[in-house]
């Protein structure tokens, strides 16, 4: 059975309260002028199907070592230059993982390194949908609507979660560094693409432990330890870190409810997969080749595909995957591990699903509770699967299976999922995801 909790206010608040305006339209206009267009990432171009009669490739992803034989091929065939080409020795190095070493979850410094802390925040498929603007007196933040999903995310839901994990970085980032903050959420109704507002000036102000978590947290698609439940103490802890009425937690950690979870998700990842505008967008967002993937500095790589060591190097040195194949491995992997090792199960819900201060609420409470669990060694992966797929059903007028489903997974109260998740021990290591520069993202003036 699922449970809800709903926030625990606390004594002061630690962002200073603004009433936003009216709730903008869920589909923003064109980015404001005074924020400079970042270079969109071009879309990764399809890998043919096969011919008939033709031999497969197979999956960089599904293809495991079976012994030492592979290995010798592989050294047999001269693939140490390809392996090098391939980073293979270099997992988290090269430019598009330089800004994890920028200074974010180090105390002091200018306004441009709250924005280095604002951008290793969570997002959806390592998009990236930010751009900021720094003032004298302060930091906007803005969409950046060309690095939005398409049939992933077609009601922009996954774009604010993405912007508030964004904002709550920013936030955490601001004491550290000397300044005292203001917040604004959406101050201008014509213009929801102007996501926050975050006055500064020079001031003490309490050092959440949270921030020196940000260049530390990593999504964790591995195994999880099975023999190692979350213990209700810490649901509580956990849930102690929402403070919005809007937005609550819905746990599923017992036998029928985990696998009633485990089911729709395998169900709504089957279908997307199957759906092939949606399948196509994912793909996109794939970054196989490392010479691609230090240019873009964006997208899922195989590192952060949650693959065994000897599976990662293997992966790196055979040719691209097709689309189909990584579609598969997806299919795959989150059958087992991602399902089959969760301590347990949640989803982030909200009164208005719709509204976009409840989703930047959302992506800040979601941001927050990871860099939590980063501290107590716990580790989390978002699930979005069966919301994603609820909303291509709306989006494109189809028969509404997952979205009926996911219904019956809620509790009572007019509560809607925004954000399922998964949380527990980590067996293996979350590796760094790529990342486009402060500077690239940012107007100075």
């Amino acid at each position: 059975m699922s449970t809800i909790s709903t926030p625990r206010p606390p004594a002061s608040p630690a962002v200073p309260p603004a009433v936003p305006p009216a709730v903008p339209p869920a589909v923003p206009p064109a980015v404001p002028p005074a924020v400079p267009p970042a270079p969109p990432a071009p879309p990764t171009p399809e890998t043919p199907a096969p011919e008939a009669g033709a031999v497969p490739t197979r999956s960089r992803r599904t293809v495991l070592l079976g012994g030492g034989a592979g290995l010798l091929v592989l050294a047999a065939g001269g693939t140490l230059w390809r392996a090098a080409d391939q980073g293979v020795f270099a997992t988290g190095e090269g430019p598009a993982y330089a800004a994890w070493g920028d200074g974010a979850g180090t105390p002091g410094g200018g306004t441009l390194n709250l924005v280095r802390a604002a951008i290793l925040a969570a997002n959806a498929h390592d998009s990236q949908p930010w751009l900021f603007r720094v003032t004298p007196t302060g930091i906007t933040l803005h969409a950046d609507l060309r690095r939005n999903l398409g049939a992933i995310d077609p009601l922009l839901r996954e774009m604010y979660l993405s912007l508030g994990c964004a904002l709550e970085n920013l936030t955490l980032a601001a004491a550290p560094h000397g300044y005292v903050h203001g917040l604004t959420l959406l101050p201008n109704p014509r213009d929801p693409t102007h996501v926050a507002t975050l006055t500064l000036h020079r001031g003490a102000a309490p050092v959440s432990p949270l921030y020196a978590a940000i260049p530390r947290r990593h999504t964790n698609r591995g195994a999880y330890d099975t023999a190692r439940p979350l213990s209700a103490a810490l649901r509580a802890r956990l849930q102690a870190l929402n403070t919005v009425a809007d937005i609550g937690i819905v746990w599923y950690t017992s036998s029928t409810a985990k696998q009633a979870f485990s089911a729709l998700t395998m169900r709504a990842t089957a279908a997307f997969i199957a759906d092939r505008p949606q399948s196509v967008d994912d793909f996109g967002w794939w970054r196989g080749d490392w010479q691609d993937l230090q240019r873009r500095k964006d997208g899922v790589t195989i590192d952060t595909a949650g693959l065994s060591a000897p599976t990662r190097v293997l992966g790196k040195m055979l040719p691209p995957e097709s689309r189909a194949s990584n579609d598969q491995a997806w299919l795959t992997s989150t059958r087992d591990p991602q399902l089959t090792t969760a301590a347990a199960f949640g989803v982030i819900v909200a009164r208005n699903p719709r509204d976009n201060r409840q989703r930047l609420d959302a992506g800040r409470l979601w941001q927050r509770m990871h860099l939590w669990a980063t501290t107590q060694g716990l580790a989390m992966q978002p699930l979005n699967q069966t919301v994603e797929r609820a909303e291509r059903e709306q989006a494109a007028g189809l028969t509404r299976e997952i979205a009926t489903g996911l219904s019956a997974l809620m509790p009572e109260g007019g509560w809607r999922p925004l954000m399922p998740f998964r949380i527990g021990y980590p067996t293996t290591e979350g590796f760094k995801s790529p990342r486009r520069p402060a500077t690239d993202v940012t107007t100075m003036v």
